[in-house]
């Protein structure tokens, strides 16, 4: 057996150098990323017979990519080779193994002829010819790390491939129904998930023009979010509002006692803080149960709110002014763990949820919050914000009534009862007043940069 190396900028050059030159019978012993590129150690028994030059045969053409096949990785190499690279692998270790045991059987043949010596201990081990040790020792020695950087090529492999079908996939779906993939980005530019916009371009009917199906999926959309009509102010008993900071609890809680003094007096309210975290939280609400009239009170544990809930038995309605903690904040546990501690009192959470949050924070908010029993939620800052897609595809996923939303810090003007046709309303009119109009703007600044 003979050895040569091969070197090559990638492993299409380097199997291609040692195919011309050893043939089909060389067997690859090893393969190690170098400096320059890809080093091969190629082993073959006799001198390869000159070739004769010739000429290649013309490929036939390939499939239409619009069929949805995908190359094999002999066409990606250019090699006549296995289909696949599992393949490859597999003949070169029985290539390996087959070349092992003629090196066994070589080396037991002239043990058989040899003189017979005395074994010391250590000659049970298997010998192994020097020339390989002495070739393969750097390939032995970072066999691993070649290993690792073969199956993290294959990984990147498959993820390109991935992407180029799901790519492929959906130009063949654009030249098929183009108004429902039309209307599917109109959807996703408004805010909507890609999950919730693909579900419901499905139900738009195929006889209808483009506005008349915009509407059909703007009417499905406020068929889909669920609304809690006027529950908290009609319905008496206990209600904490929950949520991440900054989202407006503190002003929302004054917007309801406010209301639900109008209607039934401010002898029928009070008001609860458990936030002891921030500095002025409690004067902040007591200021506006001054203004309303109505009692205020703190508790910092879920043995002071339970007396605190048994003395104020007598309200219609009572509210509870939570802590702000962020979704990762692990002191939202222990908040939560709060409610559980209060007994013979059936609590009812609403959370409070900003209308210009992200998505993906959304969704996370909501997750988290979920470990209590959440009878609704109230969007609030819908004057600051320029989408509700968002916040509207997340509700709607996690199949979350909608009780009130608020656009001001005006107190209690600035607070509706939720209504679907509305804010799906305004969600239109947002994205037709930004979305539409920005990208409008870029693609007139993008052709007079063409022009």
């Amino acid at each position: 057996m003979k050895i040569r190396r091969f070197f090559g900028k990638d492993m299409r050059e380097a199997l291609s150098q040692v195919k011309n030159e050893l043939g089909s019978d060389a067997v690859i012993m090893s393969n190690r990323k170098v400096a320059d590129g890809i080093e091969l150690v190629a082993a073959y028994d006799k001198e390869p017979v000159a070739k004769l030059s010739v000429p290649p045969k013309p490929k036939a053409p390939t499939a239409v990519t619009s069929e949805g096949s995908l190359p094999t990785l002999s066409e990606i190499i250019g090699d006549d080779g296995p289909d696949t690279l599992r393949a490859l692998l597999e003949k070169q270790a029985e290539q390996k193994a087959a070349v092992a045991q003629r090196v066994e059987a070589a080396n037991a043949e002239a043990e058989k002829r040899a003189p017979v010596k005395p074994a010391p201990e250590v000659a049970s081990v298997t010998p192994k010819s020097p020339v390989f040790d002495a070739e393969n020792e750097d390939t032995e020695l970072t066999s691993g790390g070649t290993l690792a950087d073969i199956r993290a090529e294959i990984a990147s492999l498959r993820n390109v491939l991935q992407f180029q079908l799901a790519d492929m996939q959906q130009q063949q779906h654009s030249r098929l129904k183009p108004q429902q993939r039309y209307l599917h980005q109109q959807l996703c530019d408004m805010g909507i998930s890609q999950a919730l916009a693909a579900q419901l371009v499905t139900y738009t009917p195929a006889d209808c023009n483009e506005r008349e199906a915009w509407l059909y999926l703007l009417k499905l959309l406020s068929n889909r979010l669920t609304t809690n009509n006027d529950d908290i102010l009609t319905q008496q008993g206990v209600v904490a509002l929950v949520g991440p900071t900054g989202t407006g609890k503190t002003t929302t809680i004054a917007k309801l006692a406010a209301r639900y003094a109008q209607k039934y007096g401010a002898d029928q309210v009070a008001l609860i803080t458990i936030d002891t975290y921030r500095i002025a939280a409690y004067e902040q609400l007591a200021t506006y149960g001054k203004i309303i009239g109505c009692p205020v009170r703190k508790a910092q544990s879920g043995e002071q709110l339970a007396d605190l809930l048994f003395q104020l038995r007598n309200k219609r309605l009572v509210l509870i002014d939570t802590a702000g903690f962020s979704q990762r904040d692990s002191r939202l546990i222990s908040q939560l763990a709060t409610f559980g501690q209060v007994s013979g009192q059936q609590v009812k959470n609403y959370l409070v949820v900003q209308g210009n949050t992200q998505q993906a924070t959304l969704k996370h908010i909501i997750n988290a919050y979920k470990s209590i029993d959440l009878q609704g939620c109230i969007i609030t800052k819908l004057d600051e914000c320029y989408s509700l897609g968002e916040v509207i595809s997340n509700v709607i996923e996690a199949q979350l009534p909608v009780s009130y939303v608020a656009d001001g810090q005006q107190v209690p003007e600035d607070i509706h009862v939720a209504n679907a046709k509305s804010i799906i309303s305004l969600a239109a009119k947002l994205y037709k007043k930004y979305g539409l109009n920005h990208t409008n703007s870029s693609s007139d600044v993008n052709t007079a940069q063409a022009v």
